[in-house]
């Protein structure tokens, strides 16, 4: 089979630079898939270690299927996109339920597994069962558009249509697995967003942007994601036996069925006359007399379309909870990487 120079330059390219990781000596679809999925939104250097983890607790699809969530949630704390976390549970039962504890090898089957998008099964199909099926993700996307100078907003259906298509053209069919992932290792590794290695590229010679002067402008989007700022009161509840209490996040949103501090959500930073005033009427069974604020108490935690704007409040109590626990009970919970720092901060503190 006769490649583009491209295909070419960018498979021996891999050949000799590919990082030697967990995921890359196999070719088992429940690996392949644990791996993409920690990967998704999250760099190698900060998956990998998740990746042991979860192999260290999870050696098949069926012990995560059998798992508990909270087990799950908690092993993946300090990843975010907890939706991913959940999908993970969800698609492992479905594997053991519907499927006998064998991944589907189909592409239209993969697909049907909670949180398999286009990339994902193309990914498992092309390493793990040496289907001709390309990946497009935004490696993807920056290298193609970078090397055939292509100007079309990857955000948009003609965009997401032209590369779609162009890495298939590209596409080794005899080896489709190791040609998606050279392109990905390709953009994570040389053709990166910021500071890309232009000068010691393998496709320099014959890269448009490069030749053009536009690599920082490619490749395009032609809409911004706007941010949304929420307040967040995180009530810390301290009984005198030193206990407090976390809920659970039920409903759609961000972090659900994480634990948290009672949460109180107002429209501004609050000042704690503002805070002891909203107390009294979203928790009236809580006198705002003695509260005081923790050190820090105040930080701003961004996530990719939210910018949450949080305060702790801690509120010592006369009576003991009914329902408390300690802060070593707390820390055995799957909560947010905010809260998880916060929880160290007080056992030193305050607790």
């Amino acid at each position: 089979m006769k490649h583009s120079p491209f295909t070419r330059k960018i498979l021996q390219w891999y050949a000799v630079n590919k990082r030697h990781l967990p995921w890359r000596g196999t070719v088992e679809p429940f690996r392949i898939w644990l791996s993409e999925v920690l990967l998704q939104q999250t760099r190698v250097q900060q998956g990998l270690p998740y990746y042991e983890r979860f192999i260290r607790e999870f050696p098949t699809v069926r012990d995560l299927a059998a798992a508990d969530e909270e087990k799950v949630l908690k092993l993946w704390q300090g990843l975010g996109y907890y939706s991913r976390a959940r999908n993970l549970k969800k698609a492992a039962e479905m594997v053991v339920d519907e499927y006998g504890g064998t991944f589907p090898n189909t592409v239209s089957e993969l697909k049907t597994l909670p949180g398999v998008g286009d990339y994902t099964a193309a990914a498992i199909a092309s390493i793990c069962y040496n289907l001709p099926e390309a990946v497009v993700d935004g490696n993807v996307y920056r290298v193609l558009a970078r090397y055939f100078g292509i100007d079309i907003p990857i955000d948009s259906a003609e965009g997401k249509r032209h590369f779609r298509e162009l890495a298939s053209e590209l596409l080794d069919r005899e080896n489709p697995g190791d040609f998606n992932q050279a392109v990905m290792e390709f953009g994570a590794m040389v053709c990166t967003p910021a500071k890309p290695g232009c000068m010691d590229c393998v496709l320099a010679a014959s890269c448009a942007a490069l030749q053009k002067d536009l690599v920082k402008q490619l490749p395009i989007k032609s809409r911004k994601t706007g941010v949304r700022k929420r307040y967040f009161n995180y009530v810390v509840l301290r009984d005198p036996e030193h206990r407090t209490i976390l809920e659970q996040r039920k409903g759609k949103g961000i972090w659900q069925n994480l634990y948290q501090f009672p949460l109180i959500e107002s429209d501004k930073t609050l000042d704690q006359e503002e805070f002891g005033e909203l107390l009294k009427k979203e928790m009236p069974g809580y006198s705002p007399l003695a509260i005081f604020e923790p050190n820090p108490s105040y930080q701003v935690h961004k996530l990719s379309h939210q910018h949450l704007v949080t305060k702790f409040w801690v509120l010592p109590l006369p009576d003991n909870l009914e329902n408390g626990i300690t802060i070593e009970e707390a820390h055995k919970l799957p909560v947010p990487v905010l809260v998880a720092d916060t929880l160290k901060t007080l056992k030193n503190s305050y607790f």
